[in-house]
């Protein structure tokens, strides 16, 4: 005997489950379906995403509604489409041998003309998305004077998206007497308000303890550098070679962007978020359920609702801007009562956050340990060997082609033909994990104070994306200024305006010499040495000894970058001069002119500095922001002060300026 026959299911709900496998009730279901099934009582249910809670109400509602007649009976309201369209599917699914039976989907992104049709046509159950819902009612599409059930799934989550004053909207329109069913993963503030407003004397049931998470999610964090949080999410599916995963990013645009890198990357992924149309939606989800895809990049709010069999890990690109969604997030995995894997990124200053969602789920986390570029190669080795070990061969098909290719490998040795075949797969992880770094967040600061691996000096180059760079064009630009053999330069790290050249420690030295007076596009381009343990910052043309500062191209700085000589119209459209008088600089004494004390000639429409600028005339001043005040001497710098936040009134050999006066120092344009 079927245990839901038991529990006092009609037959043609006892034969729909058991054709659906159903065989026993999950803990949620046990302790909340005998309470519905009475049919008269108000109710507040707690339990983990993935522990079946959509069986929990939804049994007993087909069971109780009935179907004979055409009037809507009961609704259900949800977050999200892919949940509306999840709860529609279930329950059509337990209805599959009641006659009469009309379950409607409402939810935005389709036809609301088409969606109004189907419930003219007679439906019992609608299950709706709040703003959808909202715009039906007020259009008097739908009408709920005969509703006996309301249930809210995911309460929590409507309520953290800011549909309190929907359900409102939607609840007023139900009769007074209706029984309320209130579904939730965790039991804010909120949500204690709608069981007092909205319910009368509800039962509580909790399966598991409250807000906590499912005890069968192993819950991990691995710590990086933020810059390494891309290359950290890709070793870590290059070490899971079986995964099948949903990475959750805060925004839509993010979540776009890591789905497009993975694909460009060779990763099967795709995106789900907002901006995506129902049609779009729809195949995303239909490519993912069918594992045609192997990482599915998601928001929050498009995520909920996901009911997909088997997902191995959850992987929090981002940490959620609400801690309790966290627990949303991870369910689901472990789905059902199998097992998964919760993965967050951070960096070194979510830590404590970390230590909130474990107060919060109560569940301890692991710190782990990003794999090494060896780990994931030797993942995905034995993954493809278990996979030549398991393949199934068809011997009719392939009998015909067995003597050429006996013919064709009958010099190589057994070893021979091991070795080449996995090579042919092998070869580009090992290509790309070649010299691969140390992704953990103590490593990586290590790498900052110098190089991480032997023989390997990083570089610094004021050139990046905003100059039409990429990795490969900036390779064979150095190497062809240089001279040196394009294979000395291992990686390229390219930013918007700079970039990151590891290079072996051999032609660090020529690099940087060669390009002392290399320019690109009419601008002078700097290559600097970063973490010189010395302290003495050693670039082409830059920072030389302790607190004698000096600009990029020497002494007097010109043009671009320039320093005392400013025009405009220089290149990539910075300030040049007007007179040699506004020179920069370098001394033993450690002077250093700001913008404001430069000297200029007269007041006569000569264009100054951005603190003095007297080119209006010799009766108006214009100030700058901080308030710099000028003796009325022109052209005498021992009596011009400056009062500025920098500070810049120092004297004596090798006094380092403030850091903010460098950073005052104009942008180049361009």
């Amino acid at each position: 005997m079927n245990k839901f026959e038991a529990l006092g299911f009609n037959n043609a709900i006892v034969k729909a489950v058991t054709e659906l496998g159903f065989e026993s009730p999950t803990p949620i279901q046990e302790k909340v379906i005998p309470v519905l099934l009475t049919g008269n009582t108000d109710l507040v249910a707690l339990a983990q995403t993935g522990t079946g809670k959509t069986a929990a109400f939804g049994l007993p509602l087909t069971h109780l509604v009935d179907f004979t007649s055409r009037d809507t009976q009961a609704v259900i309201i949800c977050p999200t489409r892919e949940l509306c369209m999840q709860i529609t599917r279930d329950l059509q699914s337990y209805t599959k041998y009641i006659d009469g039976a009309n379950i409607v989907a409402v939810y935005g992104g389709a036809s609301i003309d088409n969606q109004s049709r189907d419930i003219k046509k007679g439906a019992q159950i609608v299950v709706a998305t709040p703003g959808r819902l909202c715009d039906m009612i007020d259009r008097r599409r739908v009408n709920f004077s005969n509703v006996r059930f309301a249930v809210l799934d995911e309460a929590d989550e409507m309520l953290n998206m800011g549909f309190k004053e929907d359900l409102d909207t939607i609840l007023s329109q139900t009769p007074e007497e209706k029984n309320t069913w209130l579904f939730s993963a965790t039991m804010p503030d909120e949500v204690l308000r709608i069981s007092k407003n909205y319910m009368e004397k509800p039962v509580e049931i909790t399966a598991g303890t409250k807000n906590s998470g499912n005890d069968n999610i192993e819950h991990i964090y691995y710590v990086v550098q933020a810059r390494d949080k891309y290359a950290a999410l890709k070793r870590i599916a290059d070490s899971n070679p079986d995964i099948f995963a949903i990475v959750f990013c805060r925004t839509r645009i993010e979540t776009q962007e890591i789905a497009d890198a993975l694909i460009k990357d060779g990763y099967g992924a795709d995106s789900l978020h907002g901006d995506l149309s129902q049609q779009q939606r729809d195949h995303v989800m239909k490519r993912y359920r069918s594992r045609s895809l192997q990482m599915l990049v998601a928001t929050d709010v498009a995520a909920r609702g996901i009911d997909v069999n088997d997902v191995t890990h959850v992987i929090n690109y981002n940490l959620p801007d609400e801690i309790e969604n966290y627990t949303h997030r991870s369910g689901r995995t472990a789905r059902a009562g199998k097992t998964g894997t919760s993965i967050c990124i951070i960096n070194m200053k979510e830590v404590g956050k970390i230590r909130i969602i474990e107060r919060i789920i109560k569940k301890k986390f692991i710190q782990g340990t990003i794999p090494t570029g060896f780990e994931a190669c030797e993942k995905q080795l034995f993954s493809l060997v278990k996979k030549i070990h398991n393949v199934e061969v068809n011997e009719e098909a392939i009998e015909a082609y067995l003597p050429n290719i006996y013919d064709e490998l009958k010099e190589l040795t057994r070893e021979d033909i091991i070795k080449r075949f996995v090579s042919t797969e092998f070869n580009r992880f090992l290509d790309y994990y070649k010299n691969a770094p140390d992704l953990n967040a103590g490593a990586s600061r290590d790498r900052e104070r110098s190089s991480s691996t032997p023989g390997i000096t990083k570089l610094f180059i004021n050139l990046g994306e905003l100059d039409s760079l990429d990795a490969s064009s900036m390779k064979e630009y150095i190497s062809e200024v240089s001279g040196v053999d394009i294979a000395t330069i291992v990686s390229i790290e390219v930013k918007s305006s700079f970039s990151f050249v590891e290079v072996k420690t051999e032609s660090a030295e020529i690099i940087q010499g060669t390009f002392k007076n290399a320019r690109y596009n009419n601008r002078n381009v700097r290559i600097e040495s970063r973490g010189d343990s010395s302290g003495e910052r050693r670039s082409s043309g830059g920072y030389e000894g302790g607190g004698n500062r000096r600009s990029f191209g020497g002494g007097e700085r010109k043009g671009g970058y320039g320093g005392g000589n400013r025009d405009r119209g220089s290149d990539r459209g910075g300030y040049r001069g007007n007179s040699g008088s506004g020179e920069r600089r370098g001394s033993g004494s450690g002077e250093r002119r700001s913008y404001s004390d430069r000297s200029s000639g007269s007041s006569s429409g000569e264009r100054k500095s951005y603190g003095d600028r007297s080119d209006r005339g010799p009766s108006t001043e214009r100030k700058s922001y901080s308030d710099r005040e000028r003796s009325s001497s022109k052209g005498n710098e021992n009596s011009s002060t400056e009062k500025s936040y920098s500070k810049n009134e120092s004297s004596g050999g090798g006094d380092r300026k403030s850091n903010f006066s460098r950073e005052r120092r104009p942008r180049k344009q361009f």
